[in-house]
């Protein structure tokens, strides 16, 4: 690890503001082989962002690791798709997981999932999956709008369940939102989001300052989301079961994607978005025409203004066509200088064999935060409350943006 990652982000860095360290960093040194050499590329053959190679990851030697139990959490995974993603978290590496399940609804993938995480059992659906007694908790890298109905029915066969983002989708989000709340709290499980700019280096740093009191509340912060889309990026279509460019990501809505970007407040402070204005501006790429996507989305890129919790400020933007901008960033401007000498900023390190990973070095710590949330009976970082609010947010602003940028109250979920 370089003299800088070591000894965190510098006060001079505070001073100025925060931001990501730019575009959307790798998987260098990955060891599971499911994407050690071949990485996850769209239809134009272009690597997918969020895995492009890159040095700048956590190493996966396991040195300073220190397991906090003997036993083995027995995890089922469902979804390999495009991404591969079911693959990308590094669950079979982990001295405290033992990956006892997988599955995929196509059986070439099914079996590259298994393959990628050396399991032998393997289900035709996650439906089926979830009823397996021998599973204690499920990962679902799945399709977007299946999240919400997946996690419910993993919770209610008693499973501790983690999620790909966004936690809910589009047009039934709140209604989903709250079977989702009410079935964390039925089952007394635990439920997380996958979400990885939680654990971007720069986005923990801030956590552990905010955390520390050394930012105060937080009068204005900013969170974006970058990635241009000239074609759709090919996504899971439930008229054919294929992964086409007609699936849901077509004409998606940006704000309906919208936790890389809320995280850059809500995963630093813990705090709520209460009210948003949000503006879209119409697109000239063809998929982002309504008139060419399912969801009659005009909107390529959307811009909204929050309010907080805090009685701050809040800018979040999400946008697919604008070519020259890339990447997950933030930044965060406190009451307070922002810098505490004692606090350890540093991610700690991963267990051997589990690399940062993907998404700005993000899977590893996202898998090993979820399976410690079980082990030691805690709060997951990203939990249900935070994943609600992050999501339900770009939900509300997209139909604020499609109202001219009316201000609207975001409705609240809490354990």
């Amino acid at each position: 690890m370089k003299k800088e990652e070591q000894t965190g982000i510098p006060r001079r860095m505070f001073l100025h503001g925060i931001g990501t360290a730019g575009v959307v960093m790798g998987v260098a040194g990955l060891t599971s082989r499911a994407c050690a050499a071949d990485v996850p590329r769209d239809s134009g053959g272009k690597v997918i962002p969020g895995f492009e190679k890159s040095g700048k990851t956590a190493p996966a030697d396991g040195k300073g690791w220190r397991s906090v139990s003997n036993r083995k959490v027995r995890v089922g995974i469902a979804g390999y798709g495009l991404c591969r993603f079911g693959a990308q978290f590094f669950f079979d590496k982990h001295p405290n997981v033992e990956v006892v399940a997988v599955t995929d609804l196509d059986p070439g993938r099914c079996a590259g999932l298994a393959k990628a995480c050396q399991c032998d059992k393997t289900y035709p659906s996650c439906e089926e999956m979830i009823k397996d007694d021998k599973i204690e908790a499920v990962f679902i890298a799945t399709d977007a709008p299946s999240h919400a109905r997946l996690a419910v029915e993993a919770l209610k066969h008693g499973k501790h369940a983690a999620s790909a983002v966004p936690a809910v989708f589009g047009p039934n989000a709140e209604k989903d939102a709250e079977m989702l709340l009410k079935a964390v709290k039925t089952s007394g499980r635990k439920y997380m989001l996958f979400e990885t700019s939680a654990f971007h280096s720069d986005c923990y740093a801030l956590r552990q300052q905010y955390q520390a009191g050394a930012l105060g509340k937080l009068i204005y912060s900013e969170g974006e989301y970058y990635h241009y889309k000239d074609r759709t990026l090919g996504s899971y279509n439930p008229k054919t079961g294929k992964i086409d460019g007609n699936g849901w990501r077509r004409g998606l809505p940006p704000m309906w994607y919208p936790t890389h970007s809320t995280a850059y407040y809500v995963s630093i402070s813990g705090g709520r978005l209460t009210e948003v204005s949000c503006l879209g501006m119409p697109s000239i790429v063809d998929h982002l025409k309504p008139a060419n996507n399912s969801y009659q989305n005009p909107f390529g890129t959307e811009v909204a203004l929050f309010k907080t919790s805090e009685g701050g400020m809040s800018r979040m933007a999400v946008g697919w066509d604008m070519p020259i901008a890339h990447g997950e960033k933030g930044r965060v401007y406190g009451q307070k200088l922002g810098y505490e000498p004692k606090v350890n900023r540093t991610r700690p390190p991963l267990p051997p064999g589990v690399s940062g990973g993907g998404h700005g070095g993000s899977h590893g710590y996202l898998m090993n935060d979820f399976i410690e949330s079980i082990l030691l009976d805690r709060k997951p970082v990203v939990d249900v409350g935070d994943a609600l609010n992050m999501t339900i947010a770009g939900v509300v602003a997209h139909r604020s943006a499609l109202n001219g940028g009316k201000w609207m109250k975001v409705p609240q979920y809490e354990l």
